[in-house]
């Protein structure tokens, strides 16, 4: 454990509710102190519960820390996410008055699990972007460099955790916006598989692509945090009617024997030599354990951000196309122009993009007949400056969005199971992470792998220099 309890794992705060040495309102104040002190540069939080959440740690009892795992632990959720009477803003004029009536899915099983919410994060507008940045709430930035981008567009959450304003928290994932952000503030990312954690009561971006997210400290929190918010929902369509496991057991396991994917191409391209350097570290690590490295190579990669594009703009003008209509004027120029573009894509362009994803899917899943996870780099750049516009690569040019999300991307389109961890620290003084990709619902095999790349101490890194 670290001497400051702001920057402790949800399990070590856990050892100290139960053995008595903090109580969950004294828990509760060091958190809502710091996001008292950091808040302004971090940018972290546009809504913050303070006062909510003291009353909510008050009430709960020993038998109530003796029942759950999670009582008692602060964590924060993207202002996508609907908490009961509080305002969802989505990152957006357009909803600066869009107080929720119920619980999303994902919030009620952290109440019931007695989590404490200490508020809502900062985003892109309605998700729609990589960067973060956001005129009407500000943009956060990176803990380790606060002239550096945190990603996006689950930036708030990413940086919350960071900057240690809370252990955990909750995002959304549509093209890698939990997996980049955490990537780049040396955090651990995940998207589980689609249809693990029912969507309901989540502003929508694109329903096809759309995932619920945790970004965590640990590989163990985020197993535990997975635990608590699977489940089948029945007034969720796209909810998974599956059983889920306990995905803790799997801590601790050797990686004898596991089949590891290692791309032929497009996942190390264009990257940096650094993020390179630290993956063939982590992939030497990995036989020395007893893994064996398998080369994979997956379809044709050249149209999928086209058809990824395709896909959310058409979902998300639907999406929006009421509130266009009465405030059309509150939304940003970007978004707004992001929309045009999907009153430009005809349905046949949709229908032929949707047949390409389903593909993908089909193409992608044959590969775990050969391997077990995938190993690729979480993102081909490290945090650039805020206000980057473009990176620079081997000769090309490409938007910085698109960077930062090159690798994750596609499997939104599949919907496989991806996790970010970090896996080293660049000369720039930055983290650099890995992404693991699993089969369908085994999330328990992804959690086992990184686990023991966790316990390598190789491959920690430094907390961020923040007071």
């Amino acid at each position: 454990m670290t001497t400051d309890p702001a920057f402790e794992d949800i399990r070590s705060l856990r050892a100290l509710l139960t053995s008595g040495k903090i109580s969950p309102p004294e828990l509760v104040s060091v958190f809502a102190e710091r996001i008292g002190q950091h808040n302004a540069v971090s940018r972290a939080f546009i809504t913050v519960t303070s006062a909510e959440a003291a009353e909510n740690a008050a009430s709960l009892s020993n038998d109530d820390l003796s029942q759950s795992s999670l009582a008692g632990i602060p964590y924060a959720s993207k202002d996508l996410i609907d908490v009961a009477g509080v305002n969802t803003t989505a990152g957006s004029r357009v909803f600066h008055d869009r107080i929720a009536r119920e619980d999303a899915f994902v919030i009620a099983r952290l109440r019931g699990a007695g989590a404490i919410s200490m508020g809502k994060t900062n985003l892109h507008e309605f998700a729609y972007g990589a960067t973060g940045e956001n005129d009407v709430y500000g943009t956060c930035v990176n803990a380790y460099d606060t002239t550096r981008l945190a990603g996006g567009s689950s930036s708030g959450s990413a940086a919350a955790v960071a900057f240690g304003l809370v252990p955990a928290a909750l995002g959304t994932d549509t093209g890698g916006s939990v997996r980049a952000p955490a990537a780049l503030n040396g955090l651990v990312g995940l998207k589980p598989t689609i249809g693990r954690v029912p969507t309901r009561g989540i502003v929508p971006y694109c329903w096809t692509l759309d995932h619920v997210g945790i970004i965590t400290r640990t590989i163990a929190d985020s197993a535990d945090l997975l635990e608590a918010i699977s489940g089948h929902d029945p007034r969720d369509p796209a909810s998974a009617n599956l059983p889920f496991e306990a995905y803790s057991d799997a801590l601790g396991l050797d990686v004898s024997g596991i089949k590891v994917g290692i791309p032929a191409d497009f996942f190390f391209d264009r990257c940096d030599p650094q993020i390179l350097e630290a993956l063939e570290r982590v992939k030497t690590h990995l036989i020395r354990r007893g893994a064996e490295l398998v080369p994979v190579t997956f379809p044709d990669m050249e149209q999928t951000r086209t058809v990824s594009l395709t896909v959310q703009m058409p979902e998300a003008l639907s999406a929006h196309s009421a509130y266009l209509e009465t405030r059309g004027d509150l939304y940003s120029a970007d978004f707004r122009a992001g929309l045009a573009v999907g009153q430009c894509i005809l349905a046949e362009h949709y229908v032929k993009a949707k047949r390409f994803i389903e593909t993908y899917r089909q193409q992608t899943n044959a590969l775990f007949d050969q391997v077990d996870v995938i190993l690729t780099p979480a993102t081909p750049e490290i945090a650039q400056k805020v206000g980057t516009v473009s990176t620079r690569r081997d000769g090309i040019d490409e938007a910085i969005g698109n960077a930062i999300t090159r690798y994750t991307t596609f499997f939104n389109m599949t919907g496989h199971p991806a996790l970010t961890m970090p896996c080293g620290m660049h000369s720039e003084g930055l983290p650099i992470g890995l992404q693991l990709i699993g089969r369908y619902f085994e999330e328990k095999t992804v959690f086992r792998v990184a686990h023991d790349i966790e316990r390598n101490a190789a491959f920690s890194i430094p907390l961020p220099a923040v007071d």
